[in-house]
């Protein structure tokens, strides 16, 4: 046990490599993108530290040239998800048990082997099975993941250093406990940070998880857990299968020692899984704890004041960076009339100059979907929005699955401010604008607050402080993060806690101290250090 109090080193946003032409990390990344992709891997399930197989076999395929294979998964089964309860359990109690510092110490070394010697790997890894640009996956997949590793480490002291007061003769203390059982994680294709949080968090507190990514994700997964291993994970602590929903789910929801849900995904499978949870609560040894960041329409809303090249920039990025295959992408913009001329030349003078292709030519700023379930829902809205009377596609509407699963940036115009495009989460590369008359901005802030369930991220540009003042009061809970003259994406752990309300989740803040005290179980002990020795009160004298 520790004998002295302890300080974890002091947390820092990782740099960002840039991967400039001829730069020796790029040279590096490319050497690391060419060897992943000569190599076609088989990628088993980690339960209690052993690789499983199976007997169902899964190819994965670049979504960007699905010609291209990089390799094949065993498809677990639910007898794979009762070992990895199994194994979880078993290791809980001596990994609850291992002082605080040095499970901080694993995850700590984690972030300093990601930020080096993984740090090509992972990023290639996240570029051939996600189509992330170079950027894109140095910011998620190395930056923003050692950022979740070390700041957690931090928030955790933090939240240990918490005790209570104590009065003369007595000593109260706190102490933090994991939960009683296990945690499943489930986690989304689009980010790898968000997937190895989703059970490193949780874990570092001392809980045993039992993790399932998403299909499109397990390249880089298996991954996470070469990391995790290497930076010295016990067994069972976080066990890897790949099972489908519902067969995994019907193994953990039904299971005493269920103890908590990290889920990052749809808004619709987020309310399934809550039902059942609260179907099956007689069956739970405690009440679980239910964490979910889920879907978002996330709006961008400029003032008469603000600059038109300012905000054609914020919708470039904010809508088409990754595809649109963000949470907190740009997916609906209310723009004023007297503005709206200059945003639009400016708009779509720089989409003509939007490359797309695989991520391994540093120069495309956009890959591909991914994958062919994703590119038919989103050309179906393209499809229709086409043959609607009210929209116009002014940029963009072409769409290509022959080689890769690639869809043009598209920006639509339209008079209607709640057509189809407007309110549903497309997930993709595609933006909607509507255009106000310059003395409706009080109506047009109405409408971005009633237009859509969700509530995870929103812009508004302007210069006029009165004017970003009534923004911010009118849209208090149409977003979770607001930013002010930025694109709604790119929240940085430690500085932009993340997560939403309404129908974007439980807003729980990954990248806080928030997020963390879900994972907590506090348990107060009062010590009398000088106990009474008759029952008497003094009210009791006559």
């Amino acid at each position: 046990m520790s004998k002295a109090i302890f300080e974890v080193p002091l947390p820092y946003n990782e740099p960002v490599t840039p991967y400039a032409p001829g730069d020796a990390a790029t040279l590096q990344l490319h050497d690391e993108l060419a060897r992943m992709e000569s190599e076609k891997i088989e990628i088993f399930q980690r339960i209690n530290g052993k690789k499983v197989g199976g007997k169902s076999k899964r190819t994965i395929r670049q979504p960007h040239d699905h010609k291209k294979i990089l390799g094949s998964f065993y498809r677990g089964t639910k007898s794979d998800v009762s070992d990895a309860i199994d194994a979880a359990l078993k290791a809980r109690e001596q990994w609850a048990a291992t002082s605080w510092e040095h499970r901080a110490s694993i995850f700590l070394r984690a972030a300093d082997l990601l930020s080096g010697p993984y740090r090509a790997r992972m990023n290639a890894a996240t570029m051939l099975g996600q189509s992330k640009t170079a950027y894109q996956a140095e910011i998620d997949a190395t930056a923003e993941f050692c950022d979740f590793l070390r700041f957690n480490a931090t928030y955790m002291q933090q939240i240990y250093e918490q005790q209570p007061e104590s009065e003369q003769g007595i000593w109260n203390r706190l102490t933090y406990r994991p939960l009683e059982g296990f945690v499943f994680a489930i986690t989304p294709f689009n980010f790898t940070s968000i997937a190895g949080n989703l059970c490193a968090a949780p874990a570092m507190l001392g809980n045993v998880c039992v993790w399932k990514p998403a299909e499109t994700q397990i390249y880089s997964a298996h991954v996470i857990m070469d990391l995790f291993e290497e930076a010295g994970l016990p067994p069972g602590v976080i066990n890897l299968v790949f099972t489908d929903g519902p067969a995994a789910g019907d193994v953990v929801f039904k299971h005493p020692d269920f103890a908590g849900l990290h889920f990052t995904g749809s808004t619709k499978v987020f309310k399934e899984l809550w039902g059942t949870i609260g179907a099956n609560i007689s069956l739970y040894k405690t009440y679980p704890r239910i964490v979910g960041e889920t879907g978002g329409k996330d709006f961008v809303i400029a003032h008469k004041s603000s600059d038109p090249e300012q905000v054609a920039v914020a919708l470039l990025r904010g809508a088409f960076e990754f595809q649109g295959q963000k949470c907190s992408a740009a997916s609906r913009a209310y723009l004023p009339k007297s503005l709206w001329p200059k945003i639009k030349k400016r708009m779509v003078a720089d989409m003509k100059t939007l490359k797309m292709g695989t991520p391994t030519d540093f120069t495309n700023f956009l890959g591909a979907v991914i994958d062919e379930r994703a590119f038919d829902r989103i050309t179906a809205y393209i499809e229709r929005a086409k043959a609607d009377k009210k929209s116009t596609i002014i940029a963009g509407g072409g769409f290509d699955k022959s080689e890769g699963y690639f869809i043009e940036p598209t920006v639509i115009v339209t008079t209607d401010p709640h057509s189809e495009t407007m309110e549903e989460e497309l997930f993709g590369p595609v933006l909607t604008i509507y255009v106000y008359a310059d003395k409706d901005w009080k109506k047009a802030l109405k409408l971005v607050d009633s237009t859509s369930p969700y509530a995870l991220t929103g812009a508004v540009f302007a210069n006029d402080r009165y004017a970003i003042t009534e923004a911010e009061i009118a849209l208090e809970n149409a977003a979770g993060n607001f930013y002010i003259n930025d694109k709604p994406t790119g929240a940085v752990v430690g500085q932009q806690p993340f997560g939403g309300a309404r129908g974007s989740g439980t807003n729980d803040k990954a990248g806080s101290i928030l997020n963390l005290y879900r994972w907590l179980s506090p348990r107060l002990i009062k010590e009398n250090l000088n106990p009474p020795r008759d029952y008497r009160y003094p009210f009791l004298a006559e």
